[in-house]
C-alpha cells in the first residue's frame, strides 16, 4: 500500500517541479487545428487595420501559427501577468520559421520598419502608449543579426535582431534569450514580471508581402 500511495505523490512532485522549470505561454493545442484569425487566448491590437491572416496548421505531427502579411501589420498579444517570474524562468524559448521576408524590410528605420516574424516581451507602465518597456525579437530582412537598436515608429519598442536575411528561411529554428540579461543591456536595471507577450508579422510600410511560422513560446529556467 505504501508503494501504490507513493507513487501518486512522486507524480505530485514532479508536476510541481515541472511547473517550476517552464511556463508555457502558447504551444498551440487549445485552438482547433485550421482555425483562422486571432487564437483563442489572445487579442488583437488596437491601431491600424490588421488583416490577421493566421491559421493554426499542422507541422509533422506539431501544431503552429502560420501567418501571412500583404501590405500590413497584425499584431496578438496574451496577458501573462503574474505567470512569469523572471527570478525562476528568465530563458524565453521559442521555434520559427521565415517562409518569405518582407522586400527591403529595415528594423533601424521608420519607412521600412517591416519583419516576416516578431516577438515581443512587454512591461506596461502608465501612460502604457509613452513609458511602457517592450522588447522584439525579430527576424529581420537586412539589419544585421545581433544589433539592439530602438523603434524609430514606436518609442516603446527595442528591437533585437535575432535572425536576418535568408540564410536560414524555409527553415525551423529554435531561439533562445535570456531576457532578464536582454532587459538588463538595454534599461541598465532588473526588470519586474512582464505583463504580455506579442506576435506579430507586419508588410505594409514596404507595400510587399511576409509570410512565417510560429511554434511553442515558452519560459524556461537556464
Amino acid at each position: 500500500m505504501t508503494r501504490l500511495l507513493a507513487l501518486p505523490a512522486a507524480l505530485a512532485l514532479a508536476a510541481v517541479a515541472w511547473a517550476a522549470d517552464v511556463v508555457v505561454v502558447e504551444d498551440w493545442t487549445q485552438p482547433k487545428l485550421g482555425a483562422r484569425g486571432i487564437p483563442a487566448g489572445w487579442q488583437g491590437q488596437s491601431w491600424g487595420s490588421p488583416k490577421y491572416d493566421l491559421t493554426v496548421v499542422d507541422n509533422a505531427g506539431h501544431r503552429v501559427l502560420h501567418l501571412r502579411s500583404e501590405n500590413e501589420g497584425s499584431t496578438i498579444s496574451r496577458d501573462i501577468k503574474g505567470k512569469v517570474d523572471l527570478k525562476q524562468t528568465p530563458i524565453l524559448e521559442w521555434s520559427w520559421k521565415a517562409v518569405v521576408l518582407p522586400r527591403g524590410g529595415d528594423s533601424r528605420r521608420k519607412a521600412t520598419d517591416d519583419q516576416a516574424a516578431q516577438i515581443y516581451v512587454s512591461w506596461p507602465r502608465f501612460p502604457e502608449s509613452v513609458r511602457s518597456r517592450i522588447i522584439g525579437y525579430v527576424w529581420d530582412t537586412t539589419a544585421p543579426a545581433g544589433l539592439v537598436a530602438p523603434s524609430e515608429k514606436t518609442g516603446t519598442v527595442t528591437y533585437i535582431i535575432v535572425r536576418s536575411g535568408t540564410a536560414d528561411l524555409g527553415r525551423w529554428v529554435t531561439e533562445r534569450r535570456n531576457v532578464v540579461e536582454d532587459f538588463k543591456k538595454i534599461y541598465g536595471e532588473a526588470p519586474d514580471h512582464p505583463g504580455a507577450v506579442s506576435i506579430a508579422i507586419d508588410s505594409n510600410d514596404t507595400n510587399s508581402l511576409a509570410e512565417s511560422f510560429m511554434g511553442p513560446i515558452v519560459f524556461k529556467r537556464q
